[in-house]
């Protein structure tokens, strides 16, 4: 195996350059942290040879994507005059504005990261050569320059070894000029090889592999094609039609594992998923945001991003009641809107007479009663019940005007009769309408309805809590709270069935509710879901403590659990403190276990923290990679502020600034290479879950962790 790089100014067994090798203190953003020592016989003219045909390789590969997406610019600008239609000219140029977009090239970012040259075991591919990134690029006749990494072959660059080689003979990976530097265009710097033909595997001992995950990064999260390890690819290509639910431990890259995996399905399946669409969840905006960049740098635009308050009928405007919120999230909550549903359907009372101008029919209450009883027993959502006895009324009355005249009357004559008063009328006393947010307020607003629906199942007590001490003066003017409008959502599925996606992927989802897990599974009814999460970053009151329980919640109780535990971003030294916490937490997970041993731990007991976090903040900054300062919700203004007074410029956790200033309850799912944390004692007190939240604030460190305080630290990391 081998590493070389385009620096031949030293001498060719060791050609490292000392301002590349430690990706902490790089001195220049542009300069591939790429190893370079060889101990392959190769002379440095054969090195340097190979390198510019790679180099040439990479242009002529960015000059063919351009000529693909103006090929597409130019069908875009003729579309419309080659349609036969109206309709047809609008579906094309949807179709290909899509596809310029998925052409975008981004010169700042390698169009390709690895090759792969076969020997003679698989004939297909005997002699060939491929090189794998991100999307698929061909020359003028069609003949590939770059396969897409999802395509079947390019597996084999994830899971080929030594030991089962899938007709590999050398796998190579390309060392780069940083992804995103300011100026010109991402450009290769080296290249290691594995002859697994020789029995040569570097696996996670890989130079390059190592550089790339622990590269400092700074703004939105970047995709991974280049680093996928074995186990996450097997989870990326898991077929559409299984449920999977990731337990993965801090710095395993579950969040990558599920955008990759939609990006995979995306590609394999573009057309089924194009027209149901697929939706990742998150659990907030600010993590939206960090995961905004991935799918779209891998072609993938078509996907929706939503928190779970995004998928709700309702707007989210009032304030949570504190003492209501868990109740509400309570499946039982679910319970109780069945029965105030069914409670609203009455059995008919007497008959219906009816003339349509001709004939006077007449239908008798035991036919009303057998339709009403025959459609409750169906149990179909509430709005489809509706109109389900409104189709068997109007049939009755269809029979008999058959049986009198022997003709079938016609569309107009049955439309006329589903409308007719009578008809209507006993609709409204049998199974009257009902809207979503009417049953929620009927039950919230008034104790005695609720305490009807809810014998039983909420007690005395939990019926005050989650009842409004003051009624609303009218629908519209009700403000829902997020708990509140969860129940709604319960509500609208019980009355319609809701659409559902192709595939949803959902992240940081041990925080969870058993309802809104429902929200999530009528989304999702007809396909599989990506789960992820970690049952120790749990922080909601409500939070699963296990994974089958909230698989069970989103209709999928057989969804395949697999763990992750091997970290590649978060350092051992971090993650030895966090697992500290692990005894506390009351959850069966394994302990996080790090490839990496590069980490810094710094504890800073200071009797003033403003001043010691614009200390640790300035030593930050000495190093190369994005700084977050973390702190209990309340004090987050205080150290805004004693920053700016410093002079040192700090944004929110949306922004992408080096340096963020972020409440520890935004913190999930987010990473910075040095977290400074204020205050752990002040995090933990903030709420009944604060040890889970505290762990997950010391996991969002990938190179460097700092802790400032005061106060004494908790006792399971004192």
């Amino acid at each position: 195996m081998s590493t070389h790089s385009t620096d031949q100014t030293s001498s060719p067994t060791d050609t490292t350059d000392p301002t590349s090798t430690d990706p902490t203190r790089s001195t220049d953003p542009t300069r591939s942290t790429v190893p370079t020592r060889s101990t392959d016989p190769a002379s440095d003219t054969d090195l340097s040879r190979e390198l510019a045909a790679e180099r040439a390789h990479l242009a002529t590969s960015r000059a063919a994507l351009g000529q693909m997406r103006e090929r597409a610019e130019a069908l875009f600008a003729t579309g419309g005059s080659v349609s036969g239609d109206p309709f047809a000219a609008e579906s094309l140029g949807r179709q290909l504005a899509r596809r310029i977009a998925e052409l975008t090239d981004d010169p700042t970012a390698p169009l390709f990261f690895g090759r792969l040259d076969f020997g003679t075991a698989l004939e297909d591919h005997a002699g060939h050569s491929y090189h794998i990134g991100r999307r698929h690029v061909v020359d003028d006749v069609g003949e590939p320059l770059v396969l897409d990494w999802r395509a079947p072959i390019s597996r084999s660059f994830y899971r080929a070894s030594v030991r089962e080689p899938q007709g590999v003979a050398v796998r190579r990976r390309f060392g780069w000029t940083s992804p995103g530097a300011t100026t010109g265009s991402a450009q290769i710097t080296g290249f290691e090889d594995e002859h697994l033909d020789r029995g040569e595997e570097l696996g996670t001992n890989s130079k390059i592999l190592t550089s790339e995950i622990e590269r400092p990064r700074v703004g939105p999260m970047r995709d991974i094609v280049a680093t996928i390890q074995p186990e996450q690819d097997e989870l990326v290509r898991a077929d559409l039609d299984t449920t999977i639910c990731v337990q993965g431990a801090p710095g395993t890259g579950k969040t990558a594992v599920g955008l990759h995996r939609a990006a995979f399905l995306l590609y394999l399946h573009r057309e089924r998923l194009r027209r149901s669409g697929v939706l990742v969840i998150g659990p907030n905006r600010a993590f939206l945001h960090y995961i905004a960049a991935v799918l779209p740098a891998l072609g993938e635009i078509d996907v929706t991003q939503a928190t779970v308050d995004d998928l709700l009928p309702v707007a989210v405007t009032g304030i949570e009641r504190p003492g209501a919120a868990p109740i509400l999230h309570d499946v039982r909550m679910a319970q109780v809107l069945y029965r105030a549903l069914a409670t609203i359907v009455q059995r008919p009372v007497e008959p219906i007479e009816i003339s349509d101008g001709s004939y006077r029919w007449r239908i008798s209450v035991d036919a009303l009663r057998r339709v009403v009883d025959d459609v409750r027993r169906e149990n179909p959502p509430y709005g489809t019940g509706r109109e389900r006895v409104r189709a068997r009324t109007v049939a009755l009355l269809q029979r008999q005007a058959e049986a009198r005249s022997g003709e079938s009357p016609g569309e107009t004559w049955l439309r006329r009769m589903g409308r007719a008063k009578p008809v209507t009328a006993f609709l409204d006393h049998v199974w009257p309408a009902v809207t979503a947010v009417g049953l929620v307020a009927s039950l919230l607003g008034n104790a005695d309805a609720l305490a009807r629906a809810a014998d039983g199942i909420l007690d005395a007590d939990e019926q005050a809590a989650v009842v409004w001490a003051k009624p609303p003066r009218s629908i519209r003017s009700i403000k829902w709270t997020a708990a509140e409008a969860v129940v709604v959502d319960e509500a609208a599925g019980l009355i319609e069935r809701s659409s559902s996606f192709g595939h949803v992927v959902v992240d940081e989802a041990q925080d969870l509710s058993p309802m809104q897990a429902r929200v999530i599974g009528r989304r999702s009814e007809h396909s599989a879901i990506t789960l992820l999460g970690d049952l120790a970053q749990g922080t909601t009151p409500w939070s699963s403590r296990n994974w089958r329980d909230t698989l069970g919640h989103l209709g999928k109780p057989d969804g395949e659990i697999v763990p992750l535990t091997l970290g590649f971003r978060v350092p051992a030294e971090v993650l030895a403190l966090a697992n500290q916490l692990l005894p506390a937490l009351e959850v069966d997970v394994p302990a996080a276990r790090s490839l990496r041993h590069d980490g810094m731990l710094v504890i800073d007991q200071a009797a003033d923290v403003a001043k010691a976090v614009v200390a640790q903040v300035r030593d930050a900054l000495t190093f190369d990679g994005s700084v977050g300062v973390i702190a209990a919700d309340a004090a987050v203004p205080a150290f805004v502020a004693a920053l700016a007074a410093a002079g040192i410029t700090s944004g929110d956790a949306e922004a992408d600034d080096r340096i963020s200033v972020l409440p520890a309850t935004v913190a999930k799912g987010l990473e910075y290479d040095h977290v400074i944390v204020v205050e752990p004692a002040a995090i933990v007190a903030a709420e009944a879950r604060g040890l889970h939240r505290l762990y997950v604030v010391l996991t969002r460190a990938v190179s460097r962790l700092a802790i400032v305080h005061a106060e004494p630290l908790p006792a399971p990391i004192a």
